[in-house]
């Protein structure tokens, strides 16, 4: 998924990218990893973030919803500060107000989607979720032939809903659609912070405000079980799986990969959560939603193309979305 550069220079998930060839502060590129190629390392970003949304799952009843989203914003946080140790000084007040409110989108996406999958399949679920950047794509480009994809988008939503979504759970897909509109929102400002902090600073401080803000919600729903030892583990090996290891896959793979190829994977991601679905959670599909899954993902590639054939370049959906 993605929306046009507003600025003419693609932005990766870290909402903001290093110069070519530079690793982030505080870190370097492991040879090992680059040796998949850019392609592999995006999909096995892919893959390890959809994989994490199933672990999440069932860590929830352990957990909670709330419970599971405030421990993955806290271990992220904490990697993030310890490795990238952002500047606190010498920043505008528009600077911190941008990144925070890029750490509110971020703890209201995370919040919604893991509500979301807490009542419905993980692929529906994400299918549902990337509406939200889809659209922001579809009516910022304002071309005609978007107008064929997000009927496209439609189709699949409604196939999805069975025509009614009456084998759904509504709030689950409220949930959802909560969700994509928090991720649009994530993405514009996940590109602002881009322009205002370097390297990945700005993706350190916003995960600590959401952490802070989730933090009190996901104490009063589980309580005294977030400190259980399993219950942190399970919750730190989520953060790395959605969060921590995404990102540095998919920065590495940014540095030799274009911006449109990016995005055009990460269409696949409604995909990828319905497989991890499958193999870790026991969630199958009907036929009906195998084809809306499609059609969404049919649309949300047409909406990059079309994005890249009228000569901009889109900019990549950031890695810690869910």
């Amino acid at each position: 998924m993605s929306i046009p550069s507003t600025s003419g220079t693609s932005r990766t998930a870290a909402a903001s990218s290093p110069p070519a060839g530079a690793a982030p502060a505080g870190t370097s590129a492991p040879g090992r990893l680059g040796s998949l190629g850019p392609v592999g390392l995006v999909l096995a970003g892919g893959i390890s973030v959809q994989f994490g949304g199933a672990l999440a799952v069932t860590l929830m009843p352990r957990a909670g919803a709330l419970g599971v989203v405030s421990l993955r914003l806290l271990v992220a946080a904490i990697v993030l500060l310890l490795v990238c140790r952002p500047r606190l000084r010498g920043h505008s007040r528009t600077d911190w107000g941008t990144v925070v409110a890029f750490g509110v989108a971020m703890a209201a996406m995370n919040g919604t989607f893991y509500q979301a999958v807490a009542r419905i399949p993980l692929g529906p679920a994400v299918t549902l979720e990337v509406l939200g950047p889809l659209a922001l794509s579809v009516l910022a480009s304002r071309r005609a032939i978007n107008v064929v994809w997000a009927a496209l988008a439609l189709a699949g939503v409604f196939l999805l809903g069975g025509g009614g979504f009456s084998g759904l759970d509504p709030a689950g897909v409220a949930f959802a659609l909560g969700a994509g509109a928090m991720w649009a929102a994530y993405i514009v400002f996940s590109a602002r912070t881009g322009r205002r902090f370097p390297q990945a600073d700005g993706l350190a401080l916003a995960m600590a405000v959401g952490a802070v803000l989730f933090l009190p919600l996901g104490v009063a729903e589980s309580g005294t079980r977030l400190a259980d030892p399993v219950t942190f583990g399970l919750g730190a090996a989520v953060a790395m799986l959605s969060s921590v290891l995404p990102y540095t896959l998919e920065l590495l793979a940014l540095r030799k990969l274009p911006a449109s190829t990016f995005a055009v994977l990460m269409s696949l991601e409604p995909a990828l959560a319905a497989t991890a679905g499958f193999l870790v959670l026991g969630q199958s599909l009907t036929a009906f939603q195998a084809l809306a899954i499609a059609l969404v993902i049919a649309a949300s590639m047409g909406a990059v193309r079309t994005q890249v054939g009228r000569g901009g370049t889109p900019a990549p959906v950031p890695a810690d979305a869910p």
